[in-house]
């Protein structure tokens, strides 16, 4: 069991704060890397935060477990977190998400999805991201586009 279960057994569903550290992963076209869960939306890779991990271990070893993907140097791009982060689940958890997101553009590895949590990765250029993906992603993308590409372009 992992820190977030064992913690669901004492608060039930009351909502919870979760640090979820997550990756975009940019290759050498400058397209960003995106995984298909079994709702069928796209997202950006990342995960849940361990107890006494850092946000770089949890992002390493989550694209690791759920795409196969060794990360190199991770750049903190920024922040995220607000009521707009609010999930409620089918089972009826529910909590805030804290995203501490970074870019990376040295990786290794072949990208090969664990079938449990992503069904689906590839590359898409920031302007043709699937309609599917998730409407807050889809947002950031649009409004930090520019950014991302700037830092793109310095990194190579």
């Amino acid at each position: 069991m992992g820190y977030v279960e064992d913690l669901r057994k004492q608060v039930g569903n009351q909502p919870l704060i979760l640090v979820r550290p997550s990756a975009a992963i940019i290759n050498e076209f400058g397209q960003i890397l995106l995984v298909k869960y079994h709702d069928d939306s796209w997202g950006i890779p990342g995960g849940l935060m361990e107890l006494g991990e850092s946000t770089e271990e949890c992002i390493r070893r989550e694209t690791k477990e759920e795409i196969g993907l060794d990360l190199g140097k991770l750049q903190l791009f920024d922040v995220f977190s607000g009521k707009q982060l609010y999930t409620k689940l089918r089972n009826g958890h529910e909590y805030y998400n804290v995203i501490i997101g970074y870019i990376c553009t040295e990786f290794e590895g072949e990208i090969v999805p664990d079938g449990v949590e992503v069904i689906e990765a590839r590359f898409y250029s920031l302007s043709e991201v699937p309609a599917s993906t998730q409407p807050y992603i889809r947002e950031k993308l649009y409004e930090l586009g520019p950014k991302l590409e700037q830092i793109f372009r310095a990194a190579k």
